[in-house]
C-alpha cells in the first residue's frame, strides 16, 4: 500500500511525501511512489497515534470489559497507547489486582494499554512497589496525601528502579472541604471551594524530594499557574521534573460550572478564566511538557445529580484529536509538530518508551487526519457537547 501526497508530521517536522506500508511496517518514505493499492491523502495529515498517560475506565471500575471498551474508544479517537490511572476500584496496589488487570489486557484490538501502580494502599501505607514493577506495572503513582516518611520511601524505590514517579499534588485536608476551585464563581454558586494552594504546597514539597534524590517526577494534571512556574524554575535548576496539563484546563475555566453543570466538575477543579489564559501562554512558551485528555467517564447515575454529590471527571477520548487541533493548533497556540511532541513523544518518554517519529523500518501507528472536515460533538457528558470542531480522522493504521 502507498499513501500518496500526505503531509507527514512528526517530532521532526512536516513534509509532503508518499509512504509505502507493507504488513504494518513503513518500508519507504519518498516522493512519486507507486503501488496497485494507493490512498490519495492530499490535504491530509499523516500523524503518529497519540499517547495518553492519565485515563480511567468507566466509573473507575477496574474490570476486563471496561478496559476493552476504553481501549477501543481510545483508538477510535486517535490514541494508540494509554496508561490507566492507578486510582481505580480496586486500586492496583497489590499483586492480585495487578494480575487481575493484566488478564483484561489480553486480545485487545484497540489502543495498547499499560498499567501504573498505586504506591499507596487504602490506609496510606506503602504498597510493594518493587514486586509490582517487576511484574509489569510501568510506573509508580502517588498522591501527595502521603506523609513525608512514606513519600521518601517511594522516592527511594523510584531512584532504585530508574522510573518516573507520577505524582498528583493535592492536600487531603483541603480537597475534602470543597467541590470546585475557590473563587468568584464558587461564591456565586454557593459551593464550597478548594484553594489552589492545595496543589502548590505539594508541588513545592515534591520538587525538593526530586532534587534531593535526583529522581524523575511527572506532576499529573496541573491546574495552578503558580505550580507551572515552580516546575519550570526547578527544570532550569536541573531538577528532573515535568508538567502535565489537561486539554480541559487549557480550554475551559470554572465558568463552565455555572448553572451547576456537573460535567465541569473535574479533579483538579477548573481554574479561573485568568489562570486558564496563563496556562495557554505557558503552553505557548514551552513550560508545559505533556497534554492529557484526563478521560474520567462516569455513568449518568453518578453525574446527573446535585453538583455536590456528582462524581468528578468527564469524558475525553471521543474525537480527542479534533479537540486538540481545534483548541490548540487551529487557534494558533501551538503547531502540529509541537502537538505531536506534547501528546506522543513526551508521554512515551515518561514511561521509558520512544514514539513520535514516522520512519522506515518501524511499525506504522498512525492516522490520516483531515483538518478541514468538521465534527459536532454529541456526547452528553462531554465538556464540548454541541460544539463544532475542526478535523476528522479518515483512517487509522495500527
Amino acid at each position: 500500500m502507498v499513501v500518496k501526497n500526505a503531509t507527514v508530521c512528526d517530532v521532526n517536522g512536516q513534509r509532503e511525501v508518499d509512504i509505502r506500508i507493507e504488513e504494518g511496517v513503513v518500508i519507504e518514505i519518498d516522493t512519486d511512489l507507486h503501488c496497485d493499492e494507493t490512498i490519495d491523502a492530499a490535504g491530509l495529515y499523516f500523524l503518529p497515534l497519540l499517547v495518553d498517560t492519565n485515563v480511567r475506565v468507566q466509573d473507575s471500575s477496574l474490570n476486563a470489559k471496561n478496559i476493552k471498551d476504553l481501549s477501543d474508544e481510545a483508538l477510535a479517537g486517535g490514541i494508540g497507547h494509554i496508561v490507566l490511572n492507578a486510582q481505580s476500584t480496586p486500586a492496583i496496589d497489590n499483586e492480585i489486582v495487578l494480575e487481575f488487570a493484566q488478564n483484561g489486557l489480553h486480545d485487545l484490538k484497540g489502543a495498547k494499554v499499560d498499567l501504573m501502580l498505586n504506591a499507596l494502599k487504602e490506609d496510606n501505607t506503602l504498597s510493594n512497589i518493587a514486586i509490582l514493577l517487576k511484574r509489569g506495572a510501568v510506573v509508580p503513582y502517588m498522591s501527595t496525601i502521603a506523609k513525608n516518611d512514606v513519600a521518601i520511601k517511594i522516592a527511594q524505590y523510584t531512584q532504585m528502579y530508574g522510573v518516573t514517579l507520577f505524582c498528583k499534588a493535592e492536600d487531603n485536608s483541603l480537597i475534602n472541604i470543597g467541590v470546585m476551585l475557590e473563587g468568584d464563581v464558587s461564591s456565586k454558586l454557593g459551593l464550597a471551594g478548594i484553594p489552589d494552594l492545595s496543589e502548590v504546597l505539594h508541588v513545592s514539597r515534591m520538587i525538593e524530594i526530586a532534587r534531593h534524590f535526583n529522581i524523575k517526577i511527572l506532576f499529573k494534571a496541573i491546574a495552578s499557574p503558580r505550580s507551572v512556574l515552580l516546575i519550570d524554575k526547578a527544570k532550569k535548576e536541573g531538577v528532573n521534573v515535568t508538567c502535565e496539563v489537561s486539554i480541559h484546563h487549557l480550554s475551559n475555566s470554572d465558568e463552565a460550572c455555572k448553572n451547576f453543570n456537573t460535567t465541569a466538575k473535574l479533579n483538579p477543579p477548573l481554574s479561573s478564566k485568568e489562570d486558564m489564559q496563563f496556562l495557554q501562554e505557558a503552553l505557548r512558551a514551552g513550560k508545559i511538557d505533556i497534554l492529557t485528555t484526563l478521560h474520567q467517564p462516569s455513568s449518568p447515575l453518578n453525574k446527573e445529580v446535585a453538583f455536590y454529590d456528582a462524581a468528578y471527571g468527564c469524558e475525553g477520548l471521543k474525537d480527542a484529536v479534533s479537540v486538540y487541533y481545534t483548541k490548540l493548533v487551529k487557534s494558533g497556540i501551538i503547531s502540529m509538530q509541537e502537538l505531536v511532541s506534547l501528546c506522543v513523544k513526551n508521554p512515551s518518554k515518561a514511561i521509558g518508551q520512544s514514539a513520535g517519529e514516522i520512519k522506515v523500518g518501524e511499525r506504522v501507528n498512525a492516522m490520516l487526519f483531515n483538518p478541514d472536515k468538521k465534527v459536532v460533538m454529541d456526547e452528553k457528558l462531554y465538556l464540548y457537547c454541541g460544539e463544532e470542531l475542526y478535523g476528522k480522522i479518515e483512517q487509522i493504521f495500527n
